[in-house]
């Protein structure tokens, strides 16, 4: 039984603290998140494992511990890891800066708006699936990506380009 769950660890960590970064904007917080997760999760394992798709059930009790957080950082610092630049036009400082910003402007989004755009962008997943993970309609979700959206491109001009032009 402990094999089982450490194996899976090893394996599918990795992926499971990218995504809990994704939602917290902090990789101190997101391994905080994805420990408390699997902290819960190891005394039920002999269940979670039989289970067709673990890794959903893991993914909705990340964004599930997410949601519920009612803590507040110590201080309004901010660590942003490193990601390799895509190859593109434009100067390196740039692209860094305006990467930089676009980090700041997510980590004021709203818990739900948040957790909305990492569900469509970086999941992939439609409205209907993240209305059911995040447990609203699917207006609600349109409604969370539409003002995330939109505040993300009024208050930084150059979000077109990262984001995308519509939402």
């Amino acid at each position: 039984m402990a094999a089982s769950f450490d194996e899976y660890v090893v394996g599918r960590g990795p992926g499971l603290l990218r995504f809990g970064y994704l939602l917290t904007g902090d990789r101190h917080l997101a391994e905080d998140l994805v420990q408390e997760v699997l902290a819960k999760a190891h005394r039920r394992w002999s269940k979670l494992e039989r289970l067709d798709q673990p890794d959903a059930y893991f993914r909705k009790a990340i964004l599930n511990q997410y949601l519920s957080w009612r803590r507040r950082r110590s201080s309004t610092e901010t660590t942003i890891a490193h990601f390799p630049d895509a190859p593109g036009h434009g100067d390196h400082a740039t692209r860094l800066a305006d990467r930089d910003a676009m980090w700041t402007m997510l980590a004021g989004l709203p818990r739900q708006q948040r957790a909305v755009l990492v569900l469509r962008f970086y999941e992939d997943l439609a409205d209907a699936q993240i209305a059911e993970l995040i447990g609203c309609s699917v207006v609600t979700v349109r409604a969370h990506a539409s003002r995330a959206l939109t505040r993300l491109r009024a208050g930084f001009p150059a979000a077109t380009s990262l984001i995308g032009g519509q939402s």
